[in-house]
């Protein structure tokens, strides 16, 4: 990554770090480790919540068929003018509180998985619940929703609407991370 993008992503944490929610971009070994968690083959549409300047995009470009339909949703407009030119071929996006609404327009109702950095903790609980409403509505019957989180704070709200899988600790990320690989209830398990 450029470092002018980690320059860009620290200015927009200072301006707003309960939008942004950490001061550098996720490490490799955190997207890395957010990518494998999801069985690819299985993964023909997909959306990304709070992409950032693509660290975890990246991952997602190299595990996804040329089929496979992406979205990303970042609310940053600088941030999405980085991903609009690095990856022509998502569909890029602004509130991921519309996601229900963007992927209908493209002729998709559900989701085969979500992969999110949105920094859940931070945002009021009426943004917080709307955002989790809109995942659980895209995603179909047993889809995985995969999301990083710097505490466990988050544990107990997501297990009431998610099957938590597992929770990966990241400790090469800074702040360390804890990465959720849960799957929407109702599923095959």
């Amino acid at each position: 990554m450029a470092s002018d993008q980690y320059l860009m992503f620290l200015q927009k944490f200072i301006q707003n770090p309960k939008q942004i929610g950490s001061v550098l971009p996720s490490s490799r070994f955190l997207a890395n480790k957010m990518v494998q968690s999801v069985p690819w083959s299985e993964v023909g549409s997909v959306a990304e919540l709070g992409s950032g300047t693509g660290a975890v995009t990246r991952f997602i470009k190299s595990s996804v068929s040329d089929s496979t339909k992406v979205f990303l949703f970042e609310n940053d407009e600088g941030m999405k003018a980085i991903l609009q030119k690095q990856y022509p071929n998502f569909a890029c996006h602004t509130n991921a509180c519309n996601l229900t609404n963007v992927i209908n327009h493209y002729g998709i109702h559900q989701l085969d998985c979500i992969i999110s950095g949105l920094p859940f903790f931070n945002f009021p609980k009426e943004l917080r619940e709307r955002l989790i409403d809109q995942i659980i509505k895209a995603l179909k019957p047993g889809g995985y929703f995969v999301a990083f989180q710097y505490s466990l704070q988050m544990k107990k709200n997501l297990a009431h609407v998610f099957d938590i899988v597992r929770i990966n600790y990241v400790p090469l990320n800074f702040p360390p991370a804890f990465v959720y690989v849960c799957r929407k209830k109702g599923g095959i398990a």
